[in-house]
């Protein structure tokens, strides 16, 4: 066994929703502690597996190219099919790319707080995590110290954008200028998993770096914004030479036909996508607003999800309190805060007056 692997501790997934609500007595449980859509999925989605299943068995195995979405993205993006690595969600494409590009003694450069997987998987392969933080009062990534921190050891930056779980957004300018000043053998990956709720800039995405620099991959993935969490349909664009060293370990036929339909039926559906960010932005500002109004610590969201700093320090009294009428947040990722993801209209309402109550107390 490796050694490292004596010194990590496995994820825990969040208690099943049947058991919280029989632990806690609520008949209904609204999951916010793991960014998904509240808004559910495309009804295209569901019409494109419905007539799947009806006409075709499960008895061969699916396309291990996933030649239709393949095409699909790559005419969208304008990249070619084979610049695409498509993968079981980004958490494969994550491990995937360390186990392509890390050996023991490289290093690794990751914004924190950041999103668990990046140091996980590189710490697996062996790397050196070397962790800068972001600043505190805004919780924007400190581009000067990344860049003192990246030496000749360092295969790889971990950008991600909006970040997880700060929810901020670093312009592509700052992205670029950071590219531009470190070794054109680091490849620097922006993670766009939540890039869809961008609203403030027309043009969020970092995809031109791409022809800019042969050191830039863009992550991407259906799990959020257009609802396909239990699908897990992640990709990412890179360029040609390392897609091809990625691709020959990837396993075969690692997505299976109902996530590639659906993520073409969902990828078809861009109205949906309008208006599951249409109705997220206006939520964030009722958050944003009110935690103005509260005087409470927070950073400027972009994503579907706030993380703030709950009264007093208090974050457990105020998790509970959510969660005994049925509000499930996310807890552990910094003492003392919080993150929470943009929930419903009404449901905002209700935990809103929770929270006002919260502090009253």
């Amino acid at each position: 066994m490796k050694e490292i692997i004596r010194t990590l501790k496995p994820y825990i997934p969040e208690e099943p929703a049947t058991a919280v609500k029989e632990r806690l007595g609520v008949d209904r449980l609204v999951r916010l502690s793991a960014n998904e859509n509240p808004y559910g999925t495309s009804p295209l989605v569901r019409e494109a597996i419905l007539s799947y299943v009806t006409h075709n068995d499960a008895n061969y195995y699916p396309d291990g190219n996933a030649t239709d979405l393949r095409m699909k993205l790559a005419d969208y993006w304008q990249v070619q099919p084979e610049q695409l690595v498509i993968g079981v969600g980004l958490d494969e494409v994550i491990a995937m790319v360390n186990k392509t590009l890390i050996s023991a003694g490289d290093s690794i450069v990751v914004s924190v707080p950041a999103f668990s997987e990046y140091a996980l998987n590189g710490l697996v392969e062996g790397a050196d995590i070397r962790e800068v933080s972001a600043d505190f009062e805004t919780g924007q990534y400190d581009f000067s110290a990344l860049v003192k921190a990246v030496d000749e050891t360092t295969c790889l930056v971990w950008i991600c954008n909006p970040n997880n779980p700060t929810g901020t957004y670093e312009s592509v300018e700052d992205i670029r200028k950071f590219v531009a000043a470190v070794p054109k053998e680091t490849l620097v990956i922006v993670d766009e998993a939540y890039i869809d709720f961008v609203t403030t800039v027309a043009v969020p995405t970092a995809r031109a770096l791409l022809d800019e620099f042969p050191n830039v991959a863009i992550m991407r993935t259906f799990s959020k914004a257009y609802g396909l969490a239990n699908y897990r349909v992640g990709y990412m664009m890179t360029p040609l030479e390392l897609a091809n060293y990625i691709q020959t370990i990837r396993l075969p036929y690692n997505l299976n036909t109902l996530s590639q339909v659906a993520a073409e039926a969902a990828f078809d559906d861009q109205a949906f996508l309008a208006r599951t960010v249409s109705q997220n932005a206006e939520e964030r500002a009722k958050w944003e607003g009110l935690f103005d109004e509260l005087g409470i610590h927070y950073y400027k969201s972009e994503a579907n999800f706030i993380f703030f700093e709950a009264p007093d320090a208090d974050a457990d009294g105020l998790a509970d309190a959510w969660l005994t009428e049925g509000y499930q947040v996310r807890r552990g990722q910094r003492d003392g805060w919080l993150r929470l993801t943009i929930p419903m209209a009404q449901d905002g309402d209700v935990m809103r007056h929770i929270l006002k109550q919260f502090m009253n107390k």
